[in-house]
């Protein structure tokens, strides 16, 4: 039996008897006035498959996340329900976003734009935001995250490296397909012991990808990803 615990935007989470959670991906997306837009914090419409792409998505990358060693929430999925089951985990504060740059576009080059080019390289930027709607999801420095007693300077620096091992994997697979990676968004929690690991969902809609220089929406991607 499964209880239901949380009802999100796009998933819903319940309780399964076995300790774990159960992720329901559904085809609700953000977004304003009947456009699709990952960035809203509101639901705006409702596209058809949508949960289940971001799902099989999802499962393809943890799959070589987890096979790569750096932990994740995942224990598995059943893509005819849409489903994922998932360890229990902890969010940092009241929920932390990281996002790694590989080039300086978006909310970067707005804040830096006049000591960098648009578009330039970044060495695998990582920032961190709290996940705050009538804030904006402001910006948090590492040295902000432990003063706040958010986390420790170790879950920190794990949370760092894991998000630019795992940037890399989603990169380098993206770019077999012809496809440029310049950021994506990623969240993570921590276990009854204290170590961090990736949770939530690696779908198109928390990425910025690039083909032959031109950008490519969340719904193309997935598309492209697989065909």
């Amino acid at each position: 039996m499964e209880k239901l615990v949380y009802t999100g935007k796009t998933k819903d989470v319940f309780a399964l008897d076995n300790g774990n959670y159960m992720l329901k991906f559904k085809d609700d997306c953000t977004g304003r006035d009947g456009v699709f837009d990952p960035g809203e914090n509101a639901v705006g419409l409702t596209i058809e498959g949508v949960g289940d792409v971001n799902l099989r998505m999802s499962v393809y990358f943890f799959e070589k996340i987890n096979a790569a060693g750096i932990r994740t929430h995942f224990v598995g999925a059943d893509l005819d329900n849409t489903t994922m089951e998932v360890k229990p985990a902890k969010v940092f504060g009241k929920g932390l976003e990281v996002i790694c740059r590989h080039k300086a576009v978006g909310s970067f080059f707005r804040r830096y734009g006049e000591y960098i080019e648009e578009g330039a390289d970044l060495p695998a930027y990582v920032e961190t935001t709290f996940k705050n709607d009538e804030l904006g999801d402001p910006l948090v420095t590492k040295d902000g995250l432990i003063v706040l007693g958010v986390m420790t300077d170790e879950q920190y620096e794990d949370l760092k490296e894991m998000t630019q091992k795992i940037t890399r994997i989603v990169a380098d697979d993206l770019l077999e397909k012809g496809l440029v990676l310049y950021d994506i968004k990623f969240e993570f929690g921590y276990n009854e012991e204290g170590k961090v690991m990736l949770i939530d969902e690696i779908a198109s809609g928390n990425m910025r990808v690039y083909k032959d220089g031109e950008y490519i929406g969340p719904l193309t991607l997935s598309e492209l990803f697989f065909a």
